[in-house]
């Protein structure tokens, strides 16, 4: 049986890790093991896709020369399919406009759409176009959850997408000595005791919100809160807030950006309390990593997190401050972690994603 050939755009991998590179390394970390199928995977820093995929016989790692995602999509991705005879290339969000080959499309969320308040028109106006250009010029379109499926059939007329759902690496599920990883982070980053919320900021992640219920609770005498994201949309009413802030206060609240993946894993462990008060999400894997590392989560119950339902009483509307100060008592003082990390595990795989997406295929 002659092998199916698939290039990957891995271009994500050359940056920090976020929500696409993430969902990539999951589904293809599974995918991989299927030798029906030959694999190639393109980044500018083959060495360090490689050490993240490993070494296998149906993986070959493409090296992108280009940085701009123009020229890339333009000129070298299609060079690549010729090159290399490809029967099927997997892109994230736009596709190339040259085709070569069958296109896979993952779009994981139009939230840009469902919540225009939270985008500048620019962006939407572009992205409405780039996106559903892309979709209809793709044999597959996939998505992360079935909120963002249904949000993209509505918007852009799509008959047939598949859920390949993320899911959390393995890695969070690993025992860890609590004490240790806490004085880890207690000397790299002279942190201890904290609240810790994971996600770049916009203003639609609720940033404001979060702190506004910190400071008013007045947890900061007991703990500190920690964001972890990089900067992609400015959000004026945190930083006014915050400017408004005593010293006292201010001293309690750490900023980190750029952070490698050890590093994230290192934060996420050490937490006293995970916390993920977005008000909009295609899907929103943070407060499972949380959880499948035995930290208490508490999480918004809008759009695609009304899934996480083996959160239950921890979660709440992210729109409710008050709501959001009562869970978090709830969640310092949960005692069903252990189960909700199970129900969450058995929910969201990436087996059962890889085993979506080979139906997709067929």
């Amino acid at each position: 049986m002659k092998k199916v050939n698939i290039f990957v755009d891995c271009h994500v991998f050359d940056g920090n890790f976020q929500g696409t590179t993430t969902y990539i390394k999951g589904l293809y970390s599974e995918l991989i093991k299927d030798k029906h199928y030959r694999f190639f995977l393109g980044a500018n820093d083959i060495a360090s896709l490689e050490s993240i995929f490993g070494t296998h016989d149906n993986v070959v790692y493409v090296r992108l020369k280009a940085t701009n995602k123009f020229i890339r999509l333009l000129f070298e991705i299609p060079a690549i399919i010729k090159n290399h005879q490809i029967d099927y290339a997997h892109f994230q969000y736009v596709v190339p406009p040259i085709k070569k080959c069958k296109y896979i499309l993952t779009i994981h969320d139009v939230l840009f759409l469902d919540f225009p308040e939270y985008f500048p028109i620019t962006y939407r106006l572009k992205n409405r176009f780039l996106f559903g250009k892309s979709a209809k010029c793709s044999e597959i379109v996939l998505s992360v959850s079935e909120y963002s499926k249904k949000q993209l059939q509505k918007h852009f007329g799509i008959d047939t997408v598949t859920v390949t759902p993320n899911a959390v690496d393995p890695v969070f599920f690993e025992p860890y000595d609590k004490a240790a990883v806490q004085a880890q982070v207690r000397d790299k980053f002279k942190i201890s005791k904290y609240f810790l919320f994971v996600s770049r900021w916009e203003p639609r992640k609720n940033h404001y919100r979060l702190l506004k219920a910190f400071v008013e609770k007045g947890y900061y005498t007991n703990y500190n809160m920690v964001f972890v994201g990089d900067k992609a949309i400015e959000n004026k009413e945190y930083t006014v807030y915050f400017k408004s802030l005593p010293q006292e206060i201010k001293s309690k609240i750490f900023t980190f950006n750029k952070v490698s993946f050890n590093e994230l894993l290192l934060f996420v462990r050490g937490a006293d309390l995970s916390i993920y008060p977005s008000v909009a999400e295609g899907f929103g894997i943070p407060p499972l990593e949380s959880l499948a590392a035995g930290v208490p989560t508490i999480c918004s119950n809008t759009t695609a997190m009304s899934d996480f339902s083996f959160l239950n009483e921890c979660l709440f509307n992210p729109l409710d401050i008050q709501d959001l100060k009562d869970k978090i008592e709830i969640g310092l003082n949960d005692s069903k972690i252990n189960q909700k990390r199970e129900a969450m595990a058995h929910k969201f795989s990436w087996d059962q994603a890889a085993e979506e997406f080979k139906r997709a295929l067929y």
